[in-house]
């Protein structure tokens, strides 16, 4: 089978942070620090791993700058926004992996041309959004590890049903070298944190990020980007240059919906 050339697989900065926040930088949490410490040892041992936490906690963002550092040239990513099949797995993998031509309309074709390229030289599959899948999704994607002549590791990146799933069947959990999970951040880690996650933030009093935090950042990093973005703004139509408590009512006006 004749297939294109293949296509970049880096991981996007671009897309790094929610909305695409500018300024905004990947700060060296102790998350972080231990994902890169995990997946080192995931991509070393060609295993297989289960992030997992709460929406918005910076689950994906972790991963794909740990990989970008650690294996940028590796990386397959596919994603899910509704409850797949394996069908839709075959499918969005054949894409993902740019293999060209018309998917094999048998599963046990479709199964053994993925093989073949997935054998081809060593990958790191990264399923984001897993929550979406079923047991009988996870059971394909051990069906592809398991397989001797694919050369692959898998980052399940999903949130706390994927664990469950992963948990009640021994066989699938069995398989997972390494599991983390990300939490929300305390409000001595805002503190800590946030003051390097954006300038915006650097010369802001703490008595402010922790209100900010207490009131609409709960220590969630998507979170913060909302905050963060609607400060930016915030600052250039009140024509402020410090954030002070107006700002901050303008910013809560904006994501609360109400008013007064």
């Amino acid at each position: 089978m004749t297939r294109p050339p293949k296509p970049g697989l880096n991981i996007n900065t671009a897309t790094d942070h929610f909305l695409g926040l500018a300024g905004a930088h990947i700060v060296a949490t102790d998350a972080l620090l231990l994902m890169k410490d995990n997946l080192a040892d995931v991509i070393d041992a060609k295993a297989m791993m289960c992030v997992h936490g709460d929406a918005g906690v910076g689950k994906t963002l972790s991963v794909n700058a740990t990989l970008r550092e650690l294996a940028p040239d590796t990386v397959c990513r596919v994603q899910f926004r509704a409850r797949p099949t394996p069908r839709d797995i075959r499918h969005t993998l054949f894409d993902a992996l740019a293999i060209g031509g018309a998917p094999p309309r048998k599963p046990i074709e479709f199964d053994r041309v993925l093989k073949d390229v997935l054998s081809e030289r060593f990958r790191v599959l990264v399923c984001d959004e897993a929550q979406w899948m079923s047991r009988e999704c996870f059971e394909y994607w051990r069906h592809l590890w398991d397989d001797r002549r694919t050369d692959i590791a898998i980052v399940f990146v999903g949130g706390g049903d994927c664990y469950q799933v992963l948990r009640r069947e021994p066989m699938l959990s069995s398989r997972v070298y390494v599991w983390q999970e990300f939490r929300r951040m305390t409000p001595e880690q805002v503190l800590r944190v946030i003051p390097a996650f954006h300038p915006v933030w650097e010369n802001t009093a703490p008595a402010t990020i922790a209100f900010a935090d207490a009131h609409a950042g709960h220590g969630a990093f998507r979170a913060w980007a909302k905050i963060t973005s609607h400060t930016v703004r915030a600052l250039a139509r009140l024509e402020r240059e410090q954030v002070d408590e107006e700002v901050m009512g303008w910013v809560f006006s904006k994501l609360s919906g109400l008013s007064g």
